[in-house]
């Protein structure tokens, strides 16, 4: 069955996009597609599920290039994340020619250092910062209190997947700042909690009808 809504934004970082179907029923699934001209040109796709509290509770990614494909899937149950992984060709090669370091292995080693991580973020993709927004609830919550999360972070286009510790803090106006140790942004938020402008990395664009 088609899904009802669409998001897209436009990467200002670099040449790139991102398209995203999505519905919201006893959770969200969305579908999406990440496009990008580095640090290799690459497409990926991804589908990610919650439930009805929010919490992601499946991510599938695929992410290729000229010579090389890369795959991962994680699940949470129990508390627990399982994550299974798949390459393909040499994305190690694609990078080192095109004068990047080499790539961490797509998956994760010990995914009981997920454990207590209830969001998982896909690198560079606005719809992931979203998730948290909108489980949350921080567009209504008191501005200035900060949330200290654990999510399972799939880097791309890599799909190394690693614990990380993210601080979300509402500052009203429809704005959220998200930040970690070495990282800050203040994001612009729709009425949904769907990121608009997420500033050096994409902005949403809107149909002209």
């Amino acid at each position: 069955m088609p899904l009802p809504k669409v998001l897209f934004w436009e990467r200002t970082d670099a040449p790139g996009a991102e398209h995203v179907l999505l519905e919201e029923r006893a959770g969200l699934y969305a579908s999406g597609t990440v496009l990008a001209a580095a640090p290799v040109p690459f497409a990926c796709r991804y589908e990610v599920g919650t439930g009805p509290d929010g919490v992601t509770a499946r991510l599938n990614v695929r992410a290729e290039g000229a010579g090389w494909a890369r795959g991962v899937q994680l699940e949470l149950a129990a508390g627990r994340w399982r994550v299974t992984a798949s390459e393909q060709g040499d994305l190690d090669a694609a990078l080192v020619a095109a004068g990047h370091a080499r790539a961490g292995l797509p998956g994760c080693a010990d995914p009981d250092l997920l454990y207590g991580a209830f969001d998982a973020d896909l690198g560079r993709s606005p719809l992931f910062n979203s998730l948290p927004v909108r489980r949350l609830g921080l567009l209504a919550s008191e501005a200035g209190v900060a949330h200290r999360l654990s999510v399972a972070r799939v880097l791309v286009p890599s799909l190394e997947v690693l614990q990380a510790d993210q601080i979300y803090t509402p500052l009203g106006e429809s704005r959220v700042r998200i930040a970690s140790e070495t990282f800050s942004t203040d994001l612009t938020c729709d009425s949904d909690g769907f990121v608009e402008d997420y500033p050096g990395l994409a902005r949403r664009v809107r149909s002209a009808a």
